[in-house]
């Protein structure tokens, strides 16, 4: 069941919270078998992925056009804004990159479960074809400067980069200030004490 201070933040339909149990309920079923999340992150799925991935999707002006996901493993924020994309008024179409085919079998099925429209695009990120996406996201893949070079390959130039970056955000920044031109807004997380959401636009190589 979901705990109802989740459910209380959460704030969604009752069928957005009917999905977002299936998903975690097949994760649970899942995780044991391929390893989609840590699993001493199991406890605290809502808080940890649900609802970190939750607050990734708030945090877009637009809706409409094509988010990206990469290196999307358990779902984390893909499916999590695709089952929430099935209920606005002008949904985006969200595509899930993922180059392991068992993570990709997982995020097939919780569509199915669902019923929620998304695309799983089973490819490495660096040699699938450019995605042309209005929105790019990124959940513990890699650091800032390796995502700026996907996001160079897919995301449109007026496009969009969300980057959820832990407690050493900004270190990667400075780093990747030495390579790339871009601007960003920094956004505390709701959900983990000095981590920080990366709102990126104009991503350029210097």
């Amino acid at each position: 069941m979901i705990p109802k201070n989740i459910e209380a933040q959460l704030d969604v339909s009752r069928e957005t919270l009917a999905r977002l149990q299936i998903l975690a309920e097949l994760l649970e079923k899942w995780n044991g078998k391929i390893n989609l999340v840590s699993p001493s992150t199991i406890q605290d799925l809502w808080t940890r992925h649900i609802l970190d991935s939750v607050q990734l999707f708030n945090l877009t002006e637009q809706s409409g056009g094509h988010w990206l996901d990469i290196g999307s493993g358990g779902g984390f924020p893909g499916l999590v804004v695709a089952i929430l994309n099935a209920d606005i008024d002008s949904p985006w179409q969200v595509t899930m990159m993922e180059s392991d085919v068992r993570k990709c079998t997982f995020l097939r099925t919780v569509l199915r479960e669902t019923g929620v429209s998304a695309s799983v695009v089973t490819a490495r990120i660096e040699q699938a074809d450019p995605h042309s996406a209005s929105v790019i996201s990124a959940r513990a893949l890699a650091d800032l400067s390796k995502l700026f070079e996907f996001s160079e390959r897919h995301l449109l130039p007026d496009g969009l980069a969300i980057f959820p970056k832990g407690v050493n955000w900004k270190k990667e920044v400075q780093v990747a200030e030495k390579s790339w031109s871009f601007t960003s807004d920094v956004i505390n997380s709701g959900t983990l004490e000095g981590a920080v959401i990366l709102k990126v636009r104009d991503i350029k190589r210097v």
